[in-house]
């Protein structure tokens, strides 16, 4: 995961930063007495909280949150959360004119490169392609190869998010809940690479529409949740998780146990050969 999240022109979404980013712009050299006491008094109103404080004002937040943006309190001391860029998020669920949608549409297919041209119906609405990569920490039950690799989808601009999840999963016939998974859109600027999570009300061929058709520039990822967003799951989706787990656990037990069974027959054999009599 990249130190930051940034987003595109005209989309909106969440920015992700670390404790250690600084918002303070330094003092130009040769600034005045004054200058400097008021830079020093700025210090002083930023003082640094314990490790205590921080945590205790960490689960407050958390305690607080209802859009699921929550802090993570790593044991370095280091808190990792969310800012919303609120005026640019009011730009992006502005709805184009059907003139507007035209005329990027048409910009958008003369740009591809690789045949898959969106199509604009005559109520608006159009359609279009989207690539998502594959990247799972622990894949599920899928396809030999799905995990890494590149999925085409062709949906329409009133998917959300959420529906995309759901195709992928059925598409590769994962049975897991699509609560368990995110789709993250992964940005391209000044050679530094941004990712950010897509809200379940997004919808990613806009966010298609508006990039251009360069995956260069913006491509989409699915990956598991984070492990500080278990708290979203209920009570019997965490018990039938830790349910596959132990299920998973045993059935590597045994692989294991066949293999060291099969080398340990080998072995005796070996030894059985060695002390027959010449």
């Amino acid at each position: 995961m990249s130190s930051g999240y940034s987003s595109l022109e005209e989309d909106a979404e969440d920015f992700f930063f670390t404790a250690r980013t600084s918002f303070f712009r330094r003092a130009p050299q040769g600034k005045s007495r004054a200058g400097q006491q008021d830079v020093e008094k700025e210090k002083e109103t930023y003082n640094y909280l314990s490790k205590e404080e921080i945590k205790e004002k960490v689960q407050k937040y958390n305690l607080a949150v209802t859009d699921k943006l929550k802090m993570t309190l790593n044991s370095n001391g280091i808190y990792t959360g969310f800012i919303k860029d609120v005026e640019k998020e009011k730009e992006t669920y502005n709805y184009l004119s059907k003139e507007e949608i035209k005329e990027k549409v048409q910009k958008y297919n003369l740009a591809v490169t690789d045949k898959l041209k969106m199509t604009l119906n005559s109520n608006g609405i159009y359609t279009g392609f989207i690539k998502v990569q594959m990247e799972l920490c622990k894949p599920p039950q899928m396809s030999p190869g799905s995990n890494g690799c590149m999925n085409t989808l062709h949906i329409s601009s009133t998917n959300t998010v959420g529906e995309v999840i759901e195709a992928l999963l059925k598409k590769f016939l994962v049975t897991e809940s699509p609560a368990k998974f995110a789709l993250y859109k992964r940005c391209h600027r000044e050679d530094q690479v941004y990712a950010c999570k897509l809200s379940d009300r997004e919808h990613p061929l806009y966010l298609r529409l508006v990039a251009g058709p360069r995956t260069d520039l913006l491509s989409f990822v699915l990956r598991e949740h984070e492990i500080g967003e278990w708290e979203a799951f209920s009570l019997p989706e965490l018990q039938n998780f830790l349910r596959i787990l132990d299920k998973e656990e045993d059935e590597q037990l045994q692989n294991l146990k066949r293999c060291y069974t099969a080398y340990r027959h080998k072995l005796e054999e070996a030894l059985g050969e060695a002390w027959k009599p010449g």
